[in-house]
Order: C-alpha cells, then structure tokens, then sequence
C-alpha cells in the first residue's frame, strides 16, 4: 500500500497522465475513419458504451435517497448527458461529411469557445488577450473553409464543417458544466456515457434502421475509440487535473489540434496541404493567447 501511495504522487505522473490523454483524444479522427463502415450515430452509440465501460473506476459510490436532489440529479444527468450526444454525434457526422483533417481543426477550437464564456461569466467582460487569441483560432478555422467560399457554390462539406462548430460549441458548454464543483461530473462520467449511449442508440434505430453484423475489424477499432478517448483517456486527464501542477500540464491539451492533423496526414487518410500545418498552428496559438491569465488575475465562479 505504500508503494502504491508514493506512486501516486511522484511528480511525472500528472504530466505523463495529461500527454496520454492528449494523444487518445489526437487519435479520434484517424479512429472514426477507420470505423465508416459503421454509420455515425451506430458508431457514437457503441464508442460511448465502451467509453461507459473504460470509466468505471470513476463510478460515484453511495447515493442520498432525498427525492429532491434525486430530480436535480435527473435534470444534470439527462442535460450533460444529451450535450455528450451533440458532441460525439455531430464531430462522427461531420468527419464522414468533410475532410477529417480540416473537420477535426474546427472542432478543436472548442477550447477557446470555452474561455470565451467562462471568462465572460467569472468577468463579464472579455479580456483583450482572449478576444485576440479567439480571432487567431477562429482564423485557422477560416484558412480552411476559405477556399470553398471563394469559389462559390455550397458543397456536402459545409454541412461537415457547420456540424464540427455543433460538436465544439457542446464540448464547450460541457467543459462550463465540469466547473460546477457540486455536480461532480468525473464521478458520474460512467453513468453519464452509458446514458448518452442509449440516446444515440435509440435515435440510430430510428433513422439508421438496423443493419448488418459489422467486420471483427470494425469492431475492434469501435471498442478502441470507446476505450481509448472516451475511457482511459477521461480516466487520466481526472488523474492529471488533481495533480498539483495541474495548472501547467493542462496546456499540454493545446497539442490536440497538431497531432490529430499530423496522424491522419502520416496514416494517409488526409493529402498534405500547407494549409493544415498552418491552420493548426493558428488554432494552438490562439488556444495559448486565451487561456493567457488576463492582467489582475481571475477568479472563477463556483457557483
């Protein structure tokens, strides 16, 4: 027991928890465009059902019988839960709709749509440093959607794109959620999975229908985009948030955008295009410009 004690607490631990969490959420893209043979609302419903079953060491024990936390508790369960539901859905959706690469770039500027608001709410003002590190997000964005604009004409990848700004925007109010210290979200993450699970099951039989037993293979990669991203990852990101450095660790978050766009360029699902590398940089320098402390410091809202 002690071992395991010391170990705990040795100082990489943090840091070497947040980089695996990194790279398991890097790895979506790459993972959903191995999985197409699923349609995307099968695929989210099975990814999060395994993401249930990876984060079971997180599982709340012990519950108060008071009926009216009981309907607060519904109320948080099925809000929270239905905003995973936009986020897995809509991000699978938009990489079947447009290119991954530039899909996945739109929706890793959720970040920053994050510091806008809850520095909005903790302010009520935003400060100039996150207002100029959104522009340089959101322009990474734009070099990306840019040349489609310009040449006129509205295209299957539009509906992608406007769908990837949907998932960013729900992980977004999800990372708002996450900040209500009453609600401990990271002990209900299982139960919160499973219940987005059955939403998107549900809505996958009514506008998928059923379809046919899918590739051993196919559901492998389904399994490991559950378990990967959506389990081990929340399980170590919990890990790497409790941990005394967490406020520096924490930007090691700001390599998702660059990894994700360089392990589908590598595994040859995205062409290179000098765009990408350059967009991601924007989105990476934007999410840092940010989360910069605006002058005075800042206090969080608990409440």
């Amino acid at each position: 027991m002690l071992l395991n004690t010391r170990l705990l607490h040795l100082p990489w631990l943090g840091g070497g928890a947040a980089a695996l969490a990194v790279v398991l959420w890097a790895l979506v893209p790459l993972l959903v465009t191995q999985a197409e043979a699923l349609p995307p609302l099968r695929l989210s419903a099975l990814a999060l059902l395994a993401g249930a079953l990876g984060t079971l060491p997180m599982a709340r024990q012990g519950r108060n019988p008071n009926a009216k936390r009981n309907v607060k508790e519904a109320l948080i369960y099925l809000g929270v839960a239905l905003l995973i539901v936009g986020a897995v859905c809509a991000s699978f959706t938009a990489f079947s709709l447009a290119p991954a690469a530039e899909a996945s770039l739109i929706l890793y500027a959720w970040p920053v749509l994050f510091l806008l608001a809850s520095r909005r709410l903790a302010l009520g003002r935003l400060p100039a440093t996150t207002l100029a590190g959104a522009l340089l997000a959101f322009s990474g964005a734009a070099l990306l959607v840019a040349p489609q604009a310009l040449s006129g004409g509205v295209s299957g990848a539009w509906s992608g794109y406007l769908l990837a700004a949907v998932a960013a925007l729900c992980w977004a109010l999800y990372s708002l959620a996450c900040q209500v210290p009453a609600w401990h979200l990271g002990e209900r993450m299982p139960h919160l999975l499973l219940i987005a699970s059955v939403m998107t099951g549900i809505a996958s039989l009514a506008l998928e229908g059923t379809i046919s037993m899918p590739s051993q293979e196919t559901l492998l990669v389904t399994a490991a985009l559950g378990m990967g991203p959506y389990g081990i990852a929340m399980l170590a990101w919990d890990r790497a948030m409790r941990d005394p450095q967490a406020h520096h660790v924490g930007h090691l978050a700001h390599a998702v955008p660059v990894l994700a766009t360089l392990s589908l360029v590598v595994a040859g699902v995205s062409a290179p295009d000098w765009r990408l590398p350059v967009a991601a940089l924007l989105v990476v320098a934007g999410s840092i410009t940010a989360a910069r402390p605006p002058r005075g410091g800042m206090g969080m809202r608990q409440d």
